[in-house]
């Protein structure tokens, strides 16, 4: 692990955090931008549209907020909405080329080096795909190589189910697949990849219940996952819950049907694990919030983004 522990649980039992809202304005604050994906590409947030061809022309636009706008709001410095600068997206033919391109679903960042990928397919006929590309020194566009497209083949065939959540530890990229839970996919892993988007292999990943929509790299070196369940999902409902079993409840998920919580993993070279300690539960509201998009904040705690649902959400969640 690297540096200071980034979440030092009081016991073994779980705590819902409070989110707190960070207000948005202009384009990205209609609801279809589905957001899909949160980085950071030094202290510039990233926000990826699953769709960013309906921003602008060609290919299309990515968001992007400097952390200093981020924690200004947070600390009360600053009361106005948000509105992001835009970066320039060119992948010129790579929708078209892909079958049944279905969005892209995860970006991570290498320096000037970017990570995406995409989700194809319907029904059980499902592939996913990494690709990779820069990002200009002024952040002002980001162009993808389409001449290296790598496929990623779904763990199980199951509809709208593929890799949706990508990080970058040191040398490697790894891919992790929606649905872990154990009456499906009996042997879960994650695909690994190098910066160069050569494929070495997989490393076992957890039986973790529910999706699994981003994940992100803390200060301390865990890997933590957005690990979430609405009542659309009936396809991957567990018969039991072992986190919930172990550890609990919080007094809103008792009332409410979905599932919306952060779980960390045990970031080892030959395999993922789950972390000894409790997840991380949010308060819920009455209506399910699709989490897509996951990044750590400093040690403070996580910003969240949804897509359309139930609107474009940027959130902070602050560690217990």
């Amino acid at each position: 692990m690297l540096g200071a522990c980034f979440y030092i649980p009081s016991g073994n039992i779980v705590t819902e955090q409070p989110v707190t809202l960070i207000a948005l304005d202009g384009p990205i604050a209609d609801n279809k931008a589905e957001l899909s994906g949160l980085a950071w590409q030094g202290d510039t947030l990233i926000l990826l549209p699953q769709y960013p061809d309906r921003f602008g022309a060609n290919e299309g636009v990515l968001f992007a907020i400097p952390k200093k706008a981020i924690l200004d709001f947070l600390e009360g410095k600053s009361n106005q909405a948000i509105i992001p600068t835009t970066i320039q997206f060119f992948a010129p033919g790579l929708k078209d080329s892909i079958h049944d391109f279905e969005g892209y679903e995860a970006i991570g960042f290498s320096g000037e080096n970017v990570y995406l990928t995409i989700e194809s397919g319907k029904n059980e006929e499902m592939m996913g795909y990494l690709v990779g590309g820069k990002i200009s020194d002024d952040q002002s566009e980001i162009r993808i190589d389409i001449s290296r497209v790598v496929q990623i083949p779904p763990a199980v065939p199951i509809d709208n189910r593929a890799d949706e959540a990508l990080i970058i530890t040191g040398d490697r990229v790894l891919t992790f697949f929606e649905a872990n839970g154990a009456k499906l996919n009996s042997d879960p892993a994650a695909h690994v990849f190098g910066l160069d988007l050569s494929a070495q292999g997989t490393i076992s990943f957890p039986n973790l219940e529910y999706r699994v929509t981003d994940a992100t790299l803390s200060p301390d070196g865990q890997i933590w996952v957005i690990n979430k369940f609405s009542p659309n999902d009936k396809d991957i409902l567990p018969k039991s819950d072992p986190l919930a079993k172990e550890y609990g409840e919080g007094s809103t998920h008792k009332k409410h049907p979905q599932v919306e919580r952060l779980v960390s993993l045990n970031n080892e070279a030959s395999a993922i694990t789950l972390a000894d300690f409790p997840p991380i539960p949010l308060e819920l509201i009455e209506d399910a919030r699709n989490w897509e998009g996951l990044v750590a904040l400093d040690q403070r705690g996580f910003l969240l983004a949804t897509d359309k649902s139930p609107g474009t959400l940027l959130v902070f969640v602050p560690m217990p």
